[in-house]
Order: structure tokens, then C-alpha cells, then sequence
């Protein structure tokens, strides 16, 4: 089996909703991935581009940005929420053979509507977990009016999607108002990841939640490839830092800070780098990774980064337990999937 556990589509009750908002920026934003890469809402062609892989091959579907707590006021969040939820969970139950699971979105701008959201989905459509991004409207994952959405998961035991979410708004200096050349994606997005962990990890997330699950995109960031700085640099976490900067590194974590970033799990969404992803597998383990190819953002539009991320893990020396532990064990284990494979 091929479980490929971070993939976007776009319901169509959904986008038909979302891009009648107007002018708005969410409006515009689907409108511009409808139109530049059809696979994301034309179920018909996903299909066909999926037959590629052969009959063991099945996406875990969520939705792409923007963020629904960026679309408008908390009452149409919540709305859309119910909407896109119900279309995924719909697509997989019409489309069992193609489809794992999907990742539930919520209207983080509301967090009481988010716990009972989170409720719904899981208990009434089946939902794997819930998809957040790496902030919300700006605000750090550790705030403290967050705190419940933590212990929800926790209580739940469902995993945790993170998408990473910055936007040309974000400056690459702050002399600046936006980004340019698309920083903000390309190196932004990596950062924004290893931001969105770092706060969990000195905020005692994981103290107060040891069997939290959180799935983080891109191989989680910097964090692997920064290893050393995230390991003997923080263990010297505020030695030089002024008195008057003191409450900028105070944490009541019990363990070194690299302990819990390997707590994290991450995919394989690596966009064709096999020295990349061997970095990511020495970092976190293969237990903890699991495949995802972000599909379809790929320059074809659909099928070349799971063919890429297919490839990068042939590329790199894997014994068969890890190869299969990545490709469908991790995913069974973790998300609850009693699927097998199909006849050819």
C-alpha cells in the first residue's frame, strides 16, 4: 500500500461557496487554484491522473489554503467548515478505492466552534484528524486561548495536520511591507513550520500532552537540517541573554528542547530532494515519518510530485521494515486506516 497522507481537493459545494464571496481575497485565492491547477477541484481528472499508480495507491484528502479563519467573521467560518467537512467526507465515501480518509478543517476564530466541530467530524463523518495552519490570523499556537484546541486532541487521540501558512504580507526585512520572489513561500514556509514547533515544544505542549500527535508538512521544516543549532545551540537557551530580555526565554520544560522536536511526526513531501528526505529520516526516525507528496502542486499539476516523492524514496538506502512503515504502516498505525490493498 501507498497511503499518500497530505493531498488537497476542493469540495465542490465548497468552492462553489467560497468563490462567491466575491472580490475578497479567499475568493480570489480559489478562483486562481481552480483555474491554474484543475486536479484540485475536478474529481474526474484527479481520478484519472491516480490510476498511475496502480491499484495500492490512496490519498488522505484536506483542503487547501486559505485558512478558514482568514475567509471572514467567525459565523462564516464555522459554515464553511461544516460545508468543506461534509464534501470530503463525501468524496470518501463515494470513492473508497482512491481515498483514505480526510483531514477535517476548522473555524479556528472560534475556538468553542472548533471543539465541536472537531466532535462532529470525528464522530459523525469519520474524519483522521483535523488540519490547522501554523498560525492563526497571526497569532502563535502557544497563546493561551488555544490551549483548549491542545487538550481536545489530546483527549480525542486523532492526529494533527500543520500546514504551514505565510503570505507576500510577511517582509523578508524588516525595512519592507511584502515579500518579494516569493521568499515568503520558499524559504518562508520551512521557517514558519519550525517557528509553529518551537512554541509547542518551550510551552510544554507535550509535557501537558505527552501522546499529542502533530503531523507536520515538508519534513518539518528546518528542524532536521538545523540539528545541531536545535540541539547543543538550545541547550544553552538564555546563557546570553540580558536580564531585562528574561521572560523571552523562560520555559518549564523538563527535558532538552531536540527531545521533543523528534516528538513531532513529518511527511515525505520533499519535492523531488532523496539528500533531503535521508536527512529528515535521520533526524526523526522512520516511525515517525510518514509519505505525503502535497499533490497537486506540482509543475504538472497533479501526479509529478507523487511520482518525484515515489522516486526520492528509491533513491535513498531503506530497509524494507522502514520502507514499509513509511509507505502505509505509520499511516495505519497512527490515523486508524484498516484498509488493505486491492486487486490488480
Amino acid at each position: 500500500m501507498q497511503i499518500d497522507a497530505f493531498t488537497h481537493f476542493l469540495p465542490v459545494e465548497y468552492a462553489t461557496r467560497l468563490a462567491g464571496l466575491g472580490d475578497t481575497p479567499a475568493a480570489t485565492n480559489i478562483r486562481r487554484r481552480v483555474a491554474g491547477i484543475p486536479a484540485i477541484a475536478d474529481l474526474d481528472l484527479r481520478l484519472r491522473q491516480l490510476e498511475e499508480f496502480g491499484p495500492d495507491y490512496r490519498q488522505i484528502i484536506s483542503l487547501p489554503a486559505p485558512p478558514l479563519e482568514d475567509v471572514g467573521d467567525p459565523a462564516l467560518s464555522a459554515e464553511l467548515a461544516r460545508i468543506a467537512n461534509d464534501g470530503l467526507a463525501e468524496l470518501v465515501r463515494e470513492n473508497p478505492d482512491h481515498f483514505a480518509g480526510f483531514v477535517a478543517a476548522l473555524p479556528l476564530n472560534d475556538v468553542d466552534a472548533s471543539l465541536e466541530e472537531i466532535d462532529r467530524a470525528i464522530d459523525d463523518l469519520d474524519a483522521l484528524g483535523v488540519q490547522i495552519y501554523t498560525n492563526v490570523s497571526g497569532a502563535p499556537w502557544d497563546a493561551p486561548h488555544l490551549r483548549p484546541f491542545w487538550a481536545k486532541m489530546a483527549e480525542r487521540d486523532r492526529m494533527v495536520w500543520a500546514h504551514p501558512s505565510r503570505n507576500q504580507t510577511f517582509p523578508d526585512y524588516i525595512g519592507e511591507t511584502t515579500s518579494k520572489y516569493e521568499i515568503w513561500w520558499t524559504f518562508g514556509w520551512p521557517y514558519e513550520t519550525s517557528a509553529f514547533m518551537a512554541r509547542l515544544v518551550f510551552d510544554g505542549v507535550f509535557d501537558r500532552h505527552p501522546d499529542l500527535k502533530v503531523l507536520t508538512h515538508h519534513g518539518g521544516g528546518m528542524v532536521p537540517h538545523f540539528a545541531g543549532r536545535v540541539g547543543s545551540g538550545w541547550d544553552q537557551l538564555g546563557a546570553r541573554t540580558p536580564d531585562d530580555q528574561r521572560g523571552d526565554v523562560e520555559t518549564s520544560i523538563a527535558r532538552r528542547p531536540i527531545d521533543y522536536f523528534r516528538l513531532f511526526y513529518v511527511d515525505t513531501a520533499m519535492m523531488g530532494a532523496p539528500h533531503s528526505l535521508t536527512c529528515v529520516l535521520e533526524f526523526f526516525g522512520a516511525e515517525h515519518v510518514l509519505f505525503a507528496s502535497d499533490s497537486p502542486f506540482d509543475p504538472e499539476k497533479g501526479p509529478g510530485y507523487i511520482r518525484s516523492t515515489l522516486s526520492d524514496l528509491d533513491a535513498i538506502e531503506l530497509s524494507e521494515h522502514d520502507r514499509q512503515l513509511i509507505l502505509e504502516g505509520n499511516a495505519q498505525r497512527l490515523l486508524r486506516l484498516p484498509i488493505s490493498g486491492r486487486e490488480a
